[in-house]
């Protein structure tokens, strides 16, 4: 079977279900915990429903997914996105899918006026890093020009 790869802006309760199973997934694979898919998919389209989040779904049926969350820049009045997930399969990893997927995210981003996308992964998963890198994604402060940057994060529950 041929896997379509085309990338939907998700706005339907089944686009939910389906990114959110795959998010529930992701989660589970690292051993995180993760919540009832059913919750997933409605926080999400509450989320959507805001204005300031898309989801986006990859192939048919959907093998990737992305969730990006959209904010008003602290210097600047321009938008700005931050990669909040992204998600391939991991038995379709390593095919191209991840790249065409990140291409197509990044023209979403740039639809919807942004102009700047950030995005954080682990050092270890170099396979994601690879693909980020390859599309220009830098983890040097001032692009290539500064110190490592660093995330820090702290659970406030």
């Amino acid at each position: 079977m041929t896997q379509a790869t085309d990338t939907r802006d998700i706005r339907d309760s089944d686009g939910f279900v389906e990114a959110a199973t795959m998010l529930v997934d992701f989660h589970r694979e690292y051993d995180y915990p993760a919540p009832d898919p059913d919750f997933l998919a409605q926080h999400l389209s509450r989320l959507v429903e805001s204005g300031d989040t898309s989801v986006l779904t990859f192939g048919t049926p959907a093998i990737g997914v992305a969730v990006l969350r959209f904010r008003t820049g602290t210097w600047t009045a321009d938008l700005e996105s931050y990669l909040a997930e992204f998600y391939i399969k991991p038995g379709l990893r390593g095919k191209g899918y991840g790249t065409t997927f990140l291409d197509d995210v990044i023209d979403h981003v740039r639809t919807r006026g942004a102009t700047y996308l950030d995005l954080n992964t682990s050092e270890d998963d170099e396979a994601a890093r690879h693909v980020y890198e390859k599309r220009g994604f830098d983890c040097h402060e001032g692009h290539g020009e500064g110190p490592m940057a660093l995330y820090y994060e702290l659970d406030l529950a």
